[in-house]
């Protein structure tokens, strides 16, 4: 083989490999969040996750990026560990299609692919057309890629030492191993089938050896997966188990009757005159045996995934960490779900953190009344959590919007930003509410019971208010206008509130106290322009609508 020849087998792959991610790129900027919509309607009867799972699959050209997608979906919470089982089934189905297209010599259409994608993407203005012709062009872009593999693999048919090893493949052992080291390094069956396709119809390989190579393959293309849940949750893990489990009992079937039984010989009689359709033709009964064998099963595989990993002990919600949210190295690869799994980790984190608010801002007014500070301690370990949080959502949010391409997703993003932000400042004022007890303890500070009354009122009318705001995607249109009204009567009480203590004053009451009640009084109406600031970013996501903190 020459140098030549070589160098064009790794441009090949290296085109197939960019034509799979091109379409991912394309189906994840057309449909974005809209995915978490599709996936929640569907998955929950196992033949339609299946057929969700096969689809999105078909239009990739990629197993592993589904199932990858499937880790993500179920590491941020938005699909259960059972659906996420039929999704894995339907991939691997929808990965024989590759080889399907290559059986049937769909190659010499991919110069016409290629170029009706470029042309969507040159001469289209609409954004949507541009992601349509990206998933085009890297059908395209895939099959030329696989044309040049196949014609860079030619001359091997006059390698004696490559036909010496390919004949030994004939080892189902061997065989296995090889397929799955060959995919694994290269994190893609489509690819790896396609190679071995391309072998076969040179006469570099028969079925018999094929079949092992081609067992193994599926088994390799776990990794990706693996890979993917590092650092994930311990259901996202399993959800790899499960894929893993899925290949392996397929590969030990399908070993056992190649072995026993004349299936090869079999698919060999019924396309006699395409080697690549007989590989074509093994990868599809593989998948959809083994799919049809464990459909029934699903909820077993993921019990034996749960007793492989079992739970532990999850955190505090006010451990100083991200429990929802996984970095996504968007710089590296686009991977469908992206967004919808970025979207969903972030609006959890905020509810988290709306929760500890919540609680602080409860706290806070309650420090107050007791006069002491000894509730001090918890509400400053709290604000502290709630600092972190702010800082490193804020940060999250400003490494994955550059890289966001859906213009919907994008501005719900920035939504988030803002919403993090009017979080950590009422988690400010709670601080400075509670903080008031020193300065009653140094200077022996006692609020009279009148005063006391309506600190009460505060405290129920700014909770009331926080309570409106969480979790997150409740915040309706009819939701936003109650947080108005809410807000609006924080400011209606303020103004009372403050003529109530100007007649305090007049009457003799100690300057003192009233200075800290009317800053007391600012921390109460500023919440409530904060929590407005919430309901309005919210509302934004789905319908703008303008209400003006005053």
């Amino acid at each position: 083989m020459k140098i030549s020849d070589f160098l064009g087998l790794l441009g090949g792959l290296a085109l197939f490999l960019y034509g799979m991610q091109m379409m991912s790129a394309g189906l994840e900027a057309a449909a974005g969040n809209r995915m978490k919509r599709i996936l929640e309607k569907l998955t929950a009867n196992r033949f339609l996750g299946v057929l969700v799972g096969a689809g999105i699959t078909a239009a990739i050209q990629s197993s592993s990026a589904t199932t990858v997608m499937a880790v993500g979906f179920v590491n941020s919470g938005m699909m259960t560990l059972r659906q996420a089982v039929w999704i894995i089934m339907g991939a691997n189905i929808g990965t024989t299609v590759t080889g399907l297209l290559i059986a049937l010599d769909v190659g010499v259409l991919a110069p016409l692919f290629a170029f009706i994608g470029v042309s969507f993407v040159v001469f289209l203005k609409k954004p949507v057309l541009h992601h349509w012709g990206q998933i085009i062009a890297g059908l395209g872009i895939l099959f030329l890629g696989m044309e040049m593999m196949s014609g860079a693999m030619k001359p091997l048919r006059e390698s004696a030492f490559f036909i010496d090893l390919m004949t030994k493949m004939s080892n189902p052992l061997l065989g296995i191993l090889v397929g799955m080291l060959f995919t694994a390094i290269i994190q893609s069956s489509s690819a790896s089938v396609g190679i071995l396709q391309t072998l076969a119809a040179s006469g570099l390989i028969g079925l018999p050896s094929a079949v092992y190579i081609l067992f193994g393959q599926n088994i390799g293309t776990c990794v990706t997966a693996v890979l993917a849940s590092i650092g994930t949750n311990r259901s996202a893990k399993r959800t790899t188990i499960i894929h893993l489990l899925f290949n392996i009992i397929g590969t030990t079937l399908f070993t056992v009757l190649c072995m026993l039984t004349p299936l090869t010989s079999l698919v060999e009689s019924m396309l006699p005159a395409s080697p690549a359709g007989q590989i074509a033709a093994m990868h599809t009964l593989f998948n959809i045996a083994t799919t049809l064998l464990l459909l029934p099963f699903g909820t077993q595989l993921a019990k034996i995934a749960e007793h492989i990993l079992p739970d532990h002990t999850s955190g505090n919600i006010n451990q100083r960490c991200l429990m929802y949210i996984k970095p996504v190295d968007t710089s590296r690869e686009h991977r469908i779900g992206t967004s919808a799994i970025v979207l969903t980790g972030i609006s959890r984190e905020l509810n988290r953190m709306a929760e500890i608010v919540e609680t602080n801002v409860r706290e806070s007014f309650l420090t107050v009344l007791d006069g002491i500070p000894k509730r001090l301690p918890d509400v400053e370990d709290a604000e502290e959590t709630i600092d972190y949080l702010n800082k490193e959502i804020s940060r999250y949010i400003s490494t994955v919007i550059v890289h966001e391409t859906n213009e919907r997703d994008s501005a719900q993003i920035s939504m988030f930003f803002k919403i993090a932000g009017n979080l950590e400042r009422i988690g400010d004022h709670a601080m400075n509410i509670s903080e008031y007890t020193k300065r009653m303890a140094e200077k022996n500070l006692v609020f009279s019971e009148a005063v006391r009354k309506e600190i009460v009122q505060m405290q129920d009318v700014s909770l009331a208010a926080m309570q409106l705001v969480y979790p997150l995607e409740s915040i309706t249109t009819e939701r936003l206008e109650q947080i108005a009204q809410l807000e609006q009567k924080i400011d209606d009480m303020t103004l009372a509130l403050r003529q109530n203590q100007i007649q305090r004053m007049h009457n003799g009451a100690d300057d003192e106290s009233a200075v800290l009640y009317s800053e007391l009084l600012t921390d109460f109406e500023r919440i409530g322009d904060h929590i407005l600031n919430i309901g309005e970013a919210m509302a934004q996501i789905s319908q703008p609508v303008a209400f003006e903190a005053v």
